[in-house]
């Protein structure tokens, strides 16, 4: 019962919340709590709130009694340039709305005995959020000539973690992590022709402008971290994909049905603490997309020998088909960097800075206009100030600079060009209570 009212809580605030997008690696988020997120998002090994859970659950023994409840300000900056002339994507330089985003977060650890605890962590992914308008000139009406185009995709996850000393240097945890997300697409009707049901002599209902539609699922995650040497912990954790109910508003977007899992992750860190009130640490963060078809899946699967109303003879290679086209994303491996200071005993000072390739192919520039998740670099800042014995103020902000691909459109013979791009500004406040 606990469980669905947690889930419930998350369902509630993602609907309340508008907009919740965090497209930076990928669509996962660069860094979860606010702390985190001043080390660009690392700090695997160096659990320091209720949200540490969301990097390696084993942390949550070491934080202690608290809650922590954040909120951030989240700026995308989306826009893409195409030639003219050419079928399905609209010609010259346009920018997506929708530019500023309020992500919420909280978490909770208790304390079970001088051993063990148990805590919730509650965070967004997503991020795949882009609206284009409805402009009609050229006689080509708004980017793929089916009006204002773009997908919204929000994803809420409720993180139920148990954590266990091993000894006074080393611990291990485990979450049930349950997920809510949903997603919205719109002005993708061009693309009707490329679906499965219509090359099976149905209609594609299920495509594009059907609202907002739900989905729910659970994953779970597992960590480890101790102390190897004076100064030095190393820490790994590892979440599976999170199976989730599919999008049946969406089944003739999304490969197998409408099938839209959330893939699977790992991350192995490290703290380093030669100094007193100095400490380094680095994580190596992996992604793992192409472990699902929706979102791995390349466009060629719409051209010879895939979809037959794409030259092919396989029907499942067409959209929502078993084996139907998706984003075209690889895996992702992220490099995170960060320096943490305590000149005394009420101030915290961050830095980070995080590196990776970003996931898109060339050749799937196209459908990506939608979903442009190209960014690479993060750089990062933080400060906690302490108020009194059991309380905190903890800020972090994020820029990650401009990044673009560019590549054809398979549906004009190579002849026009696509770049798409982005850039991101972040700014999170968190306060925390120590009971």
């Amino acid at each position: 019962m606990r469980n669905r009212q947690y889930l419930a809580l998350a369902a509630a605030v993602m609907v309340t919340v508008p907009g919740l997008s965090m497209a930076t690696n990928g669509y996962f988020s660069h860094g979860y709590g606010t702390k985190s997120k001043g080390l660009a998002g690392g700090g695997s090994a160096l659990p320091q709130d209720s949200l540490a859970a969301a990097n390696n659950p084993a942390g949550m023994v070491w934080v202690g009694d608290r809650t922590d409840l954040g909120a951030s300000l989240f700026a995308p900056y989306r826009e893409y340039t195409a030639d003219s002339g050419a079928f399905n994507v609209k010609g010259g330089n346009w920018g997506s709305d929708n530019n500023l985003f309020l992500i919420p977060s909280f978490g909770w650890n208790q304390m079970l005995d001088d051993n063990s605890s148990m805590g919730v962590s509650v965070y967004a992914n997503g991020g795949m959020n882009t609206e284009y308008s409805n402009d009609s000139s050229g006689g080509i009406r708004g980017v793929y000539n089916d009006g204002t185009a773009g997908v919204d995709l929000k994803q809420l996850f409720v993180n139920l973690s148990y954590a266990r000393k091993i000894n006074e240097r080393a611990s291990y945890g485990a979450s049930l992590i349950l997920a809510a997300q949903a997603f919205e697409a719109k002005g993708l009707g061009s693309f009707a022709g490329l679906t499965h049901a219509v090359n099976t002599g149905s209609t594609a209902t299920d495509l594009s402008d059907n609202g907002h539609d739900m989905s729910y699922g659970a994953g779970l995650k597992f960590g480890i971290q101790g102390e190897v040497a004076n100064g030095l912990t190393l820490a790994g954790s590892f979440q599976t994909k999170t199976w989730m109910s599919k999008f049946d508003d969406y089944k003739d977007l999304f490969a197998e049905n409408g099938d839209f899992d959330i893939p699977a992750s790992a991350t192995i860190g490290l703290a380093w603490n030669p100094v007193q009130n100095h400490t380094f640490t680095f994580d190596i963060q992996h992604i793992m997309y192409e472990g699902v078809d929706s979102v791995s899946n390349p466009m060629a699967n719409l051209l010879a020998p895939g979809c037959p109303n794409g030259g092919g003879t396989d029907v499942e290679s067409c959209l929502g088909g078993d084996n139907g086209a998706g984003f075209g994303w690889d895996n992702m491996t992220v490099y995170k960097l960060g320096y943490q200071w305590e000149p005394n005993n009420l101030w915290t000072v961050r830095l980070g800075y995080s590196h990776s390739k970003q996931p898109i192919n060339a050749d799937d520039v196209t459908f990506n206009i939608i979903a442009p998740a190209v960014i690479e670099e993060h750089y990062t800042v933080g400060l906690t100030r302490k108020i009194g014995q059991d309380q905190e103020i903890s800020l972090a902000g994020m820029y990650a600079p401009r990044k673009s691909i560019d590549g054809t459109n398979p549906f004009s013979g190579g002849v026009q060009n696509v770049d798409i791009e982005m850039h991101q500004y972040e700014v999170e406040v968190s306060w925390s209570w120590l009971f």
